[in-house]
């Protein structure tokens, strides 16, 4: 049995488009809230097979979504170098600073595969348990997006301190990038190993990066991490999310070697279909879902008609938001379920 996803990352158009949601697995289902409580905190959570394989299922046996998303998080990757790690409930991660060369010293090299372990036993026991037509996507952080809260231990606004360290010693942030290529690639690789059909890379703060910046520390490092996880694993499907690229979208298109890109809310239609040339995700506004209503369809509406006439895969322009209302996603997937043209 095909896997609609995966026929459109071979470029194939779908009528209608198939449709999965970044974050889909979280704060605003109810059985996942229930699960959180039980698991205690958040790494727990995340490191603990059964649990998170449960949590990953949950939003594709609601609403029959046409993918699972892996839950777990993009800093399991400095973790697992050694950088301290903790979820602070209420106020999200926090990372040990990387101020300065030194600290980046007392990283490890390559990251720990035992610490890791955990998330390839999810992904076994999720491809075991979804239904064959519905894919399994794997995901990383992009080493720039990783690598600001690395160096600030937080995240913060408009990531000044990463983006500050890069210009201040573009030496020693070139290496912990470095670090960051290598050990995705081995992290992605890992999980295509235990069954994702397909992987994304999560450039949350690519937006906020100059033109040329955005070249050296967000178009060049995925390009990296592509071909290595490629000449490892032939055939591995990629999907890039450069949230914020505005008009760098097509050269992070062209240059990176992806298969798909994932689009935010802000891009322009007339853009995507006068620059892009493969597959697309995306573009609901998040804040459209958390609506609902008129406008929810209208939205819809407006990302099926600017993008269905070539490879779609619906979703939204970033994380669904912990208080959508649950009847909107029904909503929203009645619309694009029943879209014909």
């Amino acid at each position: 049995m095909s896997k609609p996803i995966l026929d459109v990352l071979a470029r194939q158009r779908a009528v209608p488009p198939p449709v999965w949601l970044m974050r889909q697995a979280g704060r605003y289902l109810p059985e996942y809230r229930a699960l959180r409580q039980k698991a205690g905190s958040f790494l727990d959570l995340v490191f603990t097979p059964e649990l998170a394989a449960e949590v990953t299922l949950q939003p594709v046996r609601r609403f029959g979504f046409d993918a699972a998303i892996l839950f777990s998080d993009i800093l399991v990757i400095p973790h697992a170098l050694g950088q301290k790690l903790e979820f602070v409930e209420g106020e999200g991660p926090r990372l040990e600073p990387l101020a300065d060369r030194h600290a980046l010293q007392r990283l490890a090299s390559n990251i720990d595969q035992t610490v890791l372990a955990p998330v390839y036993e999810t992904v076994r026991r999720v491809k075991l348990a979804l239904p064959a037509n519905v894919a399994l996507i794997g995901f990383c952080g992009a080493p720039w997006t990783v690598a600001t809260y690395m160096i600030a231990g937080r995240g913060t606004p408009d990531q000044e301190p990463a983006r500050t360290f890069a210009y201040r010693d573009a030496e020693t942030f070139a290496q912990l990038i470095d670090r960051l290529v290598v050990s995705s690639v081995d992290y992605l690789a890992g999980q295509l190993a235990a069954g994702a059909d397909a992987v994304q890379i999560f450039d949350t703060w690519a937006g906020i990066l100059p033109p040329e910046e955005f070249a050296r520390w967000s178009i060049a490092p995925t390009r990296r991490i592509t071909d290595a996880l490629r000449r490892r694993m032939p055939g591995a499907k990629v999907i890039g999310f450069p949230r914020g690229a505005g008009t760098n979208l097509a050269r992070y298109v062209d240059e990176t070697n992806i298969d798909a890109v994932g689009l935010d809310w802000t891009v322009s239609p007339g853009y995507v279909r006068e620059r892009i040339r493969i597959p697309v995700q995306g573009n609901l506004d998040p804040l459209a879902l958390l609506a609902g209503g008129e406008v929810l369809d209208r939205s819809v509406d407006a990302v099926l008609t600017a993008f269905a006439g070539g490879p779609l895969i619906f979703n939204l322009g970033h994380g669904i938001l912990p208080q959508t209302p649950i009847a909107h996603v029904e909503q929203m997937l009645k619309r694009v379920r029943g879209w014909n043209e």
